[in-house]
């Protein structure tokens, strides 16, 4: 059965995303529970891919876990065995898909960083021979590997609306000079650190996209997920070809689908197929055991 938030009617709802659903834990934690719902062009889908939310989260753990000497995260805890009492109805539910997290009031942008040039950033590039300001050497391709990582902010918009590109000049006067510089050095180390992790494990991380935000006591963490299919384009090295669409561990496999379908994201989107269900739930699990090195059934098991 899919979840949703009527499931856990004991607990204060505070809002609905594309994937994850935040209900209030007393008065400075939320609780994150990630669906097995899927997105594409800011569409959530009807079909359902089986153990996403378990993926996302068991990695988005890993990978807090290894970037935590550059940038405290928002999680207090995963082990549901753990939670406050007022969780423990729901405990199963919960397990291996959820985050009991410090409530953050989340920075209004979107911190982004590119490595190869594809997406928006490839359509920004194509009009403006840029991409958030940055200028880029002339016959890039889709595909090809920027002379450096770049940082491209982004607006964080509602549910069904498009974020857009935004030059880091936009990105300061929205949060100001100091906390857009500090977003900016952030955003390039961790990509930095994930960059390198992944390519040992044989994965190009194409580009990225991180929440930060302040706690009650004014620290700055990290948030949301991270480094996860749904937040990140990963291509494998020995399948990187410039010059067209790649082979990916992430959701562009099914963007590609419905394109190649004819659909108009203005309308209702289709039922997925089982096939592409299928292959989607195994790119995904394939992109936790290539970059964590566990078993994702030995992750479910111990969760």
């Amino acid at each position: 059965m899919p979840l949703t938030h009527e499931q856990f009617a004991g607990l204060t709802h505070l809002g609905s995303g594309k994937v994850r659903e935040m209900f209030a834990v007393g008065d400075d934690a939320v609780l994150l529970v990630a669906s097995d719902r899927i997105s594409a062009f800011d569409v959530i889908l009807p079909t359902e891919i089986p153990d996403k939310g378990a993926v996302l989260t068991g990695l988005s753990l890993w990978w807090f876990d290894q970037l935590a000497d550059l940038v405290p995260s928002h999680v207090i805890s995963s082990n549901v065995d753990e939670y406050p009492a007022e969780l423990a109805p729901y405990r199963e539910q919960l397990r291996g898909r959820s985050m009991l997290c410090h409530r953050l009031d989340m920075v209004l942008i979107e911190a982004v960083a590119r490595g190869y040039l594809t997406g928006s950033g490839l359509k920004d590039y194509r009009r403006t021979g840029s991409v958030s300001g940055h200028p880029l050497p002339e016959g890039l391709v889709d595909g090809s590997k920027l002379p450096h990582p770049i940082y491209t902010p982004s607006t964080k918009a509602p549910i069904g609306e498009h974020d857009e590109n935004i030059s880091r000049a936009d990105a300061a006067g929205r949060v100001g000079d100091e906390l857009a510089a500090e977003l900016e050095k952030l955003t390039l180390q961790i990509f930095g650190r994930a960059s390198d992790l992944a390519a040992e494990r044989g994965i190009l991380l194409a580009d990225t996209k991180f929440e930060f935000g302040h706690d009650r006591a004014g620290v700055l963490r990290l948030g949301d997920e991270v480094l996860t299919p749904d937040s990140s384009r990963f291509w494998p090295v020995d399948g990187w070809a410039p010059g067209g669409a790649q082979p990916s561990f992430d959701k562009q496999f099914i963007r590609d689908y419905l394109v190649n379908t004819g659909w108009d994201p203005n309308t209702p989107a289709p039922e997925l197929p089982d096939d592409i269900v299928e292959s989607t739930r195994a790119r995904y699990v394939e992109a936790y055991e290539r970059l964590t090195g566990i078993s994702f059934d030995d992750y479910l098991s111990t969760s």
